[in-house]
Order: structure tokens, then C-alpha cells, then sequence
């Protein structure tokens, strides 16, 4: 009995141990994917960041240097306008179906935020092109902002939906016992416990549109001068790199991976920022 007992108590440290290898091996699969791109950007793009390539103008075919200066201002502006336009619209939206959607037309603004969320970002800027540019006949950043603020909606939507579920039926009823009318127990109470679920949803909608070329060629169209009219072509990095990845010109080269390097950390810095300042501000469901 003592011997069989030890043999299972031995199989159980060789199954947990197999077990610990292969979650360990799968969590190195899933982060090495990134660690080898933000390494592959690291040694491609490092030697073209500098002090010029945030603060100048692209340079004329032929001259070196320069930088994107106006592409960094430009990507700012239409994130900017597109979160002006997707983060109300996408958390009012989760806030309307976590609380109140119990009806088959709630249901049917499920399905088609779901459905949205698959659509390619190319066919945003198609609509907002014959939306927008079309009727005012011109590029603009406005345009470029309608269309990422367009692809922020359903995303925040859903996920603000989800988080909200997740905060405890009992929240609600104590406030709603004390007296507090129904709105406010959502504002204060729903909301606020769900507040870093919410930034999250938020920073993956940003994370997702930062790098979003393919609309941005039908809206901002993009230039290779300060912009200082919101309603004409705005330059923005996705739309810079694109442009000088496929020249044939090696110096351009150069600066697109730079560009590619800058929009990466930038997303990075932009996570862990948030996360860092929300930490133990407020309470969580996630």
C-alpha cells in the first residue's frame, strides 16, 4: 500500500512537471513571434532614429536624412479625432447593451458589431471615401479620423459589453437598495469597477487603428508638409512607410523601418503607460 501510494505520488510530480514544460514552452511560442520582430526592427530601423527623425521633414529624393516628423504630428491628430468619435459612441454602446440589452434587437447590435469587427480596414476607407471625400472633394484628416473612429466603434463596444458583465449583480442591487437612482449606480458604481477593463478595450482599439494603411490611402491620403488644416491631406507613419518601403531608394529604406520601429514602441509605451497610471486607482474586474 506505503509502495503504491509513493508511485502515484510520483507520476503526479512527473505529470505536473510535464505539465509546467508545456505551458512554459507555449507561453515562449506565443511572446517569441513579437520578441523577434521588435528584434528584427531593432537592428533594421535603430540607426535611422535620431534626434532629426523626430523633429524634420522629409527630405527630396537624393538628399539624405530627414525624418517624419510630420508623419508622428499626423498619425497623433487622426488618433486623436478617431477616439474623439469611437470612444463615446463604443462605450455608450456596451454600457446600453450590458445594462439594458435583453431584447431580440439588442441581440441583432450584437451580431452586427461581431460582424463588423471582420471587416477589412479597407472597406472603411472605401465608405468614408465616397461618404466624405467625394461630397467635400478632398483628402483630409477628418476623413482619415471618421474612418479608424468607424473601426474603433464595435470593438470598444464589445468589449466594454463584456467587462461590464463581469462586474457582480450584487454592486448594482446594494446601490440601487441605498436609493441610488439606476443611472448613477452606472456611472459610479458599474463603470467605475469596470474602468480598466474598459482602458484596455480601448488601448486594443488604438493598438489596432495605429497601424491601419489601406483606409488612410482612400481619406488622409497623406502629404510631405506640416499639416495645418485638419480638412487637407495629413501625413501619417502607416501611410510614410508604406510609401518608402516600396521606393527604390535605400535610404528611404532606412527611414520606413525607422518609422516601422517608432510606431511599434509607441504602441508599447502607450500600453504599459496607461497601465501603469490606472494601477490600484481603481477596482478592477479584469
Amino acid at each position: 500500500m506505503i509502495a503504491a501510494r509513493h508511485d502515484n505520488n510520483g507520476w503526479r510530480k512527473i505529470k505536473s512537471a510535464l505539465a509546467s514544460v508545456l505551458s512554459m514552452c507555449a507561453a515562449v511560442l506565443v511572446i517569441a513571434p513579437l520578441g523577434l520582430v521588435f528584434f528584427y526592427l531593432l537592428q533594421k530601423g535603430a540607426g535611422s532614429v535620431n534626434w532629426n527623425f523626430f523633429t524634420q521633414l522629409p527630405k527630396p529624393v537624393g538628399e539624405a536624412g530627414g525624418g517624419m516628423a510630420n508623419a508622428i504630428a499626423g498619425t497623433g491628430e487622426l488618433l486623436g479625432i478617431a477616439s474623439l468619435i469611437g470612444i463615446p459612441i463604443g462605450v455608450l454602446g456596451g454600457v446600453y447593451l450590458a445594462e439594458y440589452g435583453t431584447s431580440t434587437r439588442n441581440w441583432w447590435l450584437r451580431f452586427v458589431a461581431d460582424i463588423l469587427n471582420g471587416v477589412p480596414s479597407i472597406t472603411w476607407g472605401v465608405v468614408v471615401y465616397g461618404m466624405v471625400v467625394l461630397t467635400f472633394k478632398s483628402f483630409s484628416a477628418y476623413a482619415g479620423g471618421l474612418a479608424l473612429g468607424f473601426m474603433m466603434i464595435p470593438l470598444i463596444m464589445r468589449t466594454t459589453e463584456e467587462v461590464l458583465l463581469l462586474v457582480p449583480n450584487g454592486y448594482r442591487e446594494a446601490s440601487l437598495a441605498l436609493g441610488i437612482s439606476r443611472w448613477k449606480t452606472i456611472v459610479h458604481i458599474v463603470i467605475k469597477t469596470a474602468s480598466k477593463g474598459i482602458i484596455t478595450g480601448i488601448l486594443l482599439a488604438l493598438a489596432r487603428i495605429a497601424g491601419e494603411t489601406a483606409p488612410l490611402l482612400f481619406t488622409a491620403f497623406g502629404n510631405r508638409f506640416w499639416n495645418r488644416n485638419l480638412a487637407e491631406p495629413i501625413a501619417a507613419l502607416p501611410l510614410q512607410i508604406f510609401s518608402y518601403a516600396i521606393s527604390p531608394y535605400e535610404d528611404w529604406h532606412r527611414q520606413a523601418w525607422a518609422g516601422a520601429l517608432v510606431l511599434v514602441v509607441g504602441i508599447f509605451v502607450i500600453n504599459v503607460l496607461v497601465r501603469f497610471l490606472t494601477r490600484g486607482r481603481t477596482a478592477t474586474v479584469l
